[in-house]
């Protein structure tokens, strides 16, 4: 069974920092990309940013690219990232996933995606 949760989320002013991580269980994490998405309210679910399993390889949407930077530590099993100069528009629930394949090369759509955390609120305030 796996498990995906995250955890860093709260409320920030525009233009602070925060942090989020995601602890997975269940399976063998170092083999599969991870994925982070936000959906804002009343939005689809979007992708934000991805990192393939070696860490070699990272994505990004083009709204945060520059700001965000998506970080694994595959000893501890957790995928990070580390949201900076943060904007209103970056409010939403954050949510981490484990790719459905090993050793995927892409993963921009939701259902690439197997495996999801429950979801880690994110708002900040203008």
């Amino acid at each position: 069974q796996v498990q995906l949760v995250e955890s860093g989320g709260g409320l920030v002013q525009a233009g602070g920092s925060l942090r989020l991580s995601c602890a997975a269980s269940g399976r063998t994490f170092s083999s599969y990309t991870m994925g982070w998405f936000r959906q804002a309210p009343g939005k689809e679910r979007e992708f934000v940013a991805l990192i393939n399993w070696r860490g070699g390889t990272t994505n990004y949407a083009d709204s945060v690219k520059g700001r965000f930077t998506v970080s694994r530590d595959n000893a501890e099993n957790t995928v990070y990232l580390q949201m900076n100069s943060l904007k209103a528009e970056d409010t939403g629930v954050y949510y981490c996933a484990m790719h459905s394949k090993p050793f995927a090369v892409s993963g921009f759509e939701r259902t690439s995606y197997s495996y999801w955390g429950q979801g880690t609120q994110v708002t900040v305030s203008s």
